[in-house]
C-alpha cells in the first residue's frame, strides 16, 4: 500500500477543522479537491475514516486510529515549516566562502567581516583563501568569490557580477624619485623594475595598457613575481618597484602619500568581482544575507582623501 503523506495531512486538517468547508478554507483549495482527496484516501486504506451528514462529521473508529498518524505527521510538517521560516527570517548555520588571496586586504574587508560576524551572530564563517578554483559543488562551498575579467561558462553555477574595478600603474614616491617618471608605456622597458603578478600556473601577468583606442602590451623585469595582491602592494609602498593594483584599493594610499599613480591616462584591464553559487539550489538565508552585505560594502563610496 503506498500512501500519500500529504493526504493524511489533509485529512488531519479536516478533522481539525471539522468540516470540509472549513478544511478548504483553511488550506486553500476547493471544497471538491479536499473531498475528492479524503474520498481517494479511505478506497485505499480500504474502510471509511469518517462519516459525513449535512450537518456534522464523525471520525470512525478506524479514522481515530489513523488520525493519531496524521496528526504526528502533520506536527512533524508544521515543525519543518517553522524551522525553515525561522532560518529564513534569521541567517544562521555554517556559511562556506572561496575567497581568492589578498582580496579581503586589497579591497579592506575585514571590517565588512567583523560587521557581519556582529550582525549574524549564529552564523559560523569557513573561510577558504586560496588562488585555485575551487569546485563550488564537489566541495560543498555555499559561494565563490573570484576576480576576473569574465568566467567560463557553467550551467551549473550562477555567477553574479558584484563590481567593476578600474586598474592601475602605482609606485611609491621614493622609487619615481629614484627610477624617473614614466611619461609613457615604451618607457617602463627602460629602467624601471616591475612587481610581477603572476597566475597559478606560474606564468607573469603581462601588462596590457590601454588608452582611448591606443593599445600598448609589455612586462618590464622586476626582482619579485607573486600571486599575491597585498604582497605586491607592501613591496610597491617599500620602493621595491611598480605595481598593477586595482584603483579603489590604491586610493588611500595614494591619499596618505604612500603610493602615486604612474602613467595615470593609461588603465589595465577592468576586472570583475564575481559571487559564484550553486545554480540548482535554493540560496539559505545566510547566503543571500552575505551577498547583499559584501556587494553594498563594495559599492560604498571610497571617502574622500583627507
Amino acid at each position: 500500500m503506498n500512501l500519500d503523506a500529504d493526504d493524511l495531512v489533509l485529512f488531519a486538517r479536516v478533522a481539525e477543522a471539522g468540516s470540509f468547508s472549513r478544511a478548504s478554507e483553511r488550506c486553500g483549495l476547493p471544497k471538491a479537491t479536499v473531498s475528492r482527496r479524503i474520498g481517494a484516501l479511505e478506497a485505499k486504506l480500504g474502510e471509511r475514516l469518517m462519516t459525513r451528514t449535512t450537518r456534522q462529521l464523525a471520525i470512525t473508529e478506524f479514522g481515530e486510529r489513523i488520525l493519531e498518524h496524521a496528526r504526528r505527521l502533520l506536527e512533524e510538517t508544521e515543525a519543518a515549516s517553522a524551522l525553515a521560516q525561522h532560518r529564513q527570517a534569521t541567517p544562521q548555520g555554517t556559511l562556506r566562502v572561496s575567497l581568492p588571496p589578498g582580496f579581503l586586504d586589497e579591497l579592506e574587508l575585514v571590517p565588512f567581516l567583523l560587521e557581519f560576524a556582529e550582525r549574524h551572530p549564529d552564523v559560523r564563517l569557513e573561510l577558504d583563501i586560496s588562488p585555485r578554483r575551487v569546485d563550488v559543488i564537489a566541495e560543498r562551498f555555499d559561494l565563490a568569490v573570484r576576480v576576473a575579467p569574465r568566467l567560463p561558462d557553467d550551467a551549473t553555477l550562477v555567477a553574479r557580477r558584484l563590481i567593476e574595478l578600474e586598474q592601475g600603474l602605482f609606485a611609491s614616491p621614493a622609487y619615481l624619485a629614484r627610477a624617473g617618471r614614466p611619461s609613457s608605456p615604451e618607457q617602463l622597458l627602460a629602467g624601471h623594475a616591475a612587481l610581477r603578478l603572476v597566475s597559478s600556473d606560474g606564468e607573469p601577468h603581462p601588462w596590457r595598457l590601454a588608452r582611448g583606442g591606443e593599445r600598448w602590451e609589455g612586462l618590464p623585469d622586476g626582482p619579485i613575481a607573486a600571486n599575491s595582491i597585498g604582497l605586491m602592494s607592501t613591496l610597491a609602498r617599500h620602493g621595491m618597484g611598480i605595481a598593477g593594483l586595482s584603483a579603489r584599493y590604491a586610493a588611500s594610499l595614494v591619499a596618505r602619500g604612500l603610493l602615486e599613480r604612474v602613467l595615470p591616462e593609461w588603465c589595465l584591464p577592468t576586472m570583475t568581482v564575481w559571487c559564484v553559487t550553486p545554480g540548482r539550489r535554493l540560496l539559505p538565508r545566510r547566503t543571500s544575507v552575505f551577498v547583499a552585505m559584501l556587494e553594498a560594502q563594495l559599492q560604498r563610496p571610497l571617502p574622500a582623501p583627507r
